[in-house]
């Protein structure tokens, strides 16, 4: 078991000061964290989240929006997809829920773009619900911590695992952030911080600190690779009021022309470009 003392009286005094989880921050606003932090470090989301809730600060405004303008504001975050998916939450939200985030995680997984993780985080930081939510940092900890393995693989029983160590009161969905707190600035994947880790009991360091027994992951490079294809293709639409022409596009990516081609085919693909009748380009909803 994690002692939720040790941890809950560790997080009080080390947490980060992250935006969204401060005091006012509305579920819907929790809920654009959760989109944004999705294979994207803290840092690169923190200033766009706050333009973002600044400008669009309900489902209905980030509705209103045009996809265009969406795409724009999600800037170099990365995976644009998650834009288009985000503002079809939104408007899913404002015509089947009045406006207001659902707060049960089997109404949340009906929304676009909302998996399991989503629905439980948005449950668990933004109601206040005693669930479980399981990420690659609380499977780490909880790996360690209680099952003395230095790897996380997934499994079935990864919700079970974390239920269990939720506390009885109102204390669980802090835990969860102090738990999620600990896998991402503490007990991290690859330089653990285990001198000043506030869990006085941890299976992993009584058993020695035994090696993993997967093979550890590659870092997945992104020079030279189609999602930088189409982060340069997008640049050149974003930076344009106006549709572009191929030409326009072409020079985004001179390096290998076949991979271009098929970068721009995969976003008309995803409908996050638009092609115009007389031939040129565009973000989604500025094609005429």
């Amino acid at each position: 078991m994690i002692p939720s003392t040790e941890l809950l009286g560790w997080y009080e005094r080390e947490q980060r000061d992250l935006p969204w989880r401060r005091p006012g921050v509305t579920p819907w606003q929790v809920l654009v964290s959760e989109f944004m932090l999705q294979q994207t470090p803290v840092a690169r989301v923190e200033p766009i989240w706050q333009a973002w809730v600044a400008r669009w600060p309900t489902p209905s405004a980030t509705a209103a929006a045009s996809a265009a303008d969406v795409l724009r504001a999600w800037g170099k975050l990365g995976y644009p997809r998650r834009a288009k998916r985000l503002h079809e939450c939104a408007v899913a939200i404002v015509g089947e829920h009045d406006d207001v985030v659902p707060s049960d995680v089997e109404t949340l997984l009906s929304l676009p773009g909302i998996g399991a993780y989503t629905a439980r985080a948005v449950a668990c930081f933004a109601y206040r619900q005693r669930v479980p939510v399981v990420d690659t940092n609380v499977r780490r900890v909880v790996a360690r911590a209680v099952h003395g393995r230095a790897d996380s693989a997934s499994s079935a029983r990864d919700l079970d695992d974390v239920a269990a160590l939720l506390p009885d009161d109102a204390d669980a969905p802090r835990f969860s952030i102090a738990l999620m707190e600990l896998g991402a600035t503490v007990c991290t994947a690859r330089s653990p911080r285990c001198g000043i880790c506030p869990l006085s009991v941890c299976a992993w360091r009584s058993a020695g600190y035994p090696a993993a027994t997967t093979q550890s992951r590659r870092t997945q490079r992104y020079a030279g690779t189609d999602r930088q294809v189409r982060g340069r293709l997008l640049d050149v639409l974003r930076g344009n009021d106006s549709p572009v022409t191929r030409a326009e596009l072409d020079i985004a990516w001179l390096t290998d022309t076949a991979q271009r081609d098929r970068a721009l085919d995969s976003l008309l693909v995803d409908g996050l470009v638009e092609q115009t009748a007389d031939g040129r380009f565009a973000l989604a909803g500025e094609g005429g």
